[in-house]
């Protein structure tokens, strides 16, 4: 099973289809529609303090383009808030950075891909876990 977990910047890019990186963003969410189409399981989360810090709303009319792309949302739950906290003592990173590697981390996948604009970032949140990351 493959998941893909969007950071700050992917989300950006596909709130505003005039951003710079909102067709390779949306060329690496075609290959999940068409992963999944051809009946492998891949799934793409979003954790929600990386929504926050993005500024996507949900309940925005003007996010409903991004709304119908089939990520769901990983909560910033008691779970994670813990375990976000020791990443963000261990890494000083941000708080969206820490909750990524706090999803990462609590995943089952056997193929965890991150895609950011700080593939640096990603690898130390989520350590010991290995992922594969891929730059925006």
């Amino acid at each position: 099973m493959r998941t893909i977990v969007l950071d700050n910047e992917p989300i950006q890019a596909l709130m505003r289809t005039g951003h710079a990186k909102h067709r390779v963003v949306m060329a690496h969410l075609a290959a999940v529609v068409a992963r999944r189409r051809a009946g492998a399981t891949v799934t793409a989360v979003v954790p929600t303090a990386v929504r926050v810090e993005a500024g996507w709303d949900r309940s925005d009319p003007h996010a409903a383009a991004i709304n119908r792309l089939r990520t769901a949302d990983h909560p910033l739950d008691a779970t994670a808030a813990n375990l976000a906290a020791e990443i963000l003592r261990r890494t000083r990173l941000s708080v969206a950075d820490a909750h990524v590697g706090a999803v990462v981390r609590s995943l089952h996948a056997d193929d965890v891909v991150v895609l950011t604009s700080d593939p640096d970032d990603m690898v130390r949140a989520a350590a010991p876990k290995a992922i594969t990351t891929i730059r925006i």
